[in-house]
């Protein structure tokens, strides 16, 4: 047994006495929140590092898939997946959207292209797939289907922080493409998001209806809500984001050890990395075959549990089987037989930079 808990994650934090500098700033300078000057470094620090033209900051991750349905004034049905966290859907029914869930390639957990255009109805008005565990969409074939229907897309890239596909930033990819900076990812910023979009105008109208709506001092545009992202966590993302580079090579390096340990593991499968795409590292999920390895995924998961291990069957159950969900003609587990699969079979095992060569020899040592 693990003489500590070794936990799934644990959050990229800076230095103490760094963030204290820039707090005392904050101190000094009055202004908490609504656009103040770190909001607006981070904002400019991010799109040069993620390489996108226009980005948003918000206070978390879900408001901003709420915030781009409404700015693309998106209705009726909209296409997505049930593998997924459950905010990726709980914003469709907040919108009074219906979700479409259609089934998930096998081979990248993702929305697969193949199964969409069958889903469409006259009620459909978007799709909106996620990058699974930061594994890039196909994002040409969903916006080839897109444009054939004249469908927007709009990504929920919540894993998919730095992702880059031959160069390019997966996050530029669709109408709009969502960023969750919660504690458990890549990069975080405590709890906060961003929405990224590809010109200034849709930048202007996602920065009104994140402030209630208002254009200036006595204009309200439009019905708005306040998710703005405050100073403390502005100022506490750009230092991280000058170590989330690091962090990421670390991932990388845990990534390879397990890789090397469970390769000719009978019964345990996991993800690669995908020629031309830069990884970040997020997650490193296993998906139990409980005929072949001996155990079953719940068995693996709870022994690892009693020895001080703690993974994560991320994501089970599906959001199709919640009681919200559950009585959608498309939440038949006979639709989503893959995603199905994948939700009995996945763990996510401890991956976070500090992980220590040692932490993982204990975790190996439960599974091989």
């Amino acid at each position: 047994m693990a003489e500590k808990q070794i936990t799934v994650t644990s959050p990229l934090m800076p230095s103490l006495e760094e963030f204290n500098t820039y707090l005392e700033d904050i101190w000094k300078r009055k202004w908490i929140t609504n656009n103040g000057y770190y909001h607006k470094e981070l904002e400019k620090a991010l799109c040069e590092y993620l390489g996108v033209p226009y980005i948003s900051l918000f206070t978390n991750g879900t408001l901003p898939l709420i915030t781009a349905l409404q700015a693309l004034r998106i209705t009726g049905e909209v296409i997505t997946t049930p593998f997924s966290f459950v905010a990726t859907t709980h914003s469709l029914w907040w919108n009074g959207i219906k979700p479409v869930f259609v089934d998930i390639d096998p081979v990248t957990c993702n929305l697969n292209p193949e199964k969409i255009e069958a889903a469409i109805t006259p009620r459909t008005t978007a799709i909106m797939p996620v990058h699974v565990y930061g594994n890039p969409c196909d994002t040409k074939r969903i916006q080839d289907i897109a444009d054939k229907y004249g469908l927007k897309v709009i990504y929920d890239a919540a894993h998919a922080f730095g992702v880059r596909v031959n160069g390019e930033s997966v996050l530029n990819a669709g109408d709009m493409s969502t960023l969750s900076f919660h504690a458990t990812k890549v990069y975080n910023t405590i709890e906060g998001g961003a929405l990224v979009m590809h010109d200034e105008q849709t930048k202007k109208r996602i920065d009104y209806l994140k402030n209630f709506g208002f254009a200036g001092e006595t204009e309200v545009v439009a019905p708005g809500i306040n998710s703005k992202m405050d100073e403390m966590r502005a100022a506490y993302g750009l230092l991280n984001l000058k170590q989330v580079d690091k962090a990421i090579e670390w991932r990388k390096h845990v990534a390879e050890l397990y890789r090397a340990a469970l390769k000719d593991v009978e019964g345990i499968t996991f993800f690669n990395d995908i020629p031309g795409v830069t990884h970040n590292y997020a997650y490193f999920p296993i998906f139990v075959n409980a005929e072949k390895y001996g155990m079953t995924r719940d068995e693996l998961y709870f022994k690892m549990k009693e020895h001080n291990v703690l993974g994560r069957r991320y994501f089970y159950p599906l959001i199709s089987s919640f009681s919200t969900y559950r009585g959608l003609e498309s939440a038949n587990k006979d639709n989503l037989p893959v995603a199905t699969e994948k939700a009995e079979q996945v763990i996510c095992l401890p991956m976070y930079y500090g992980l220590s060569d040692e932490d993982i020899e204990e975790i190996l040592k439960l599974i091989i």
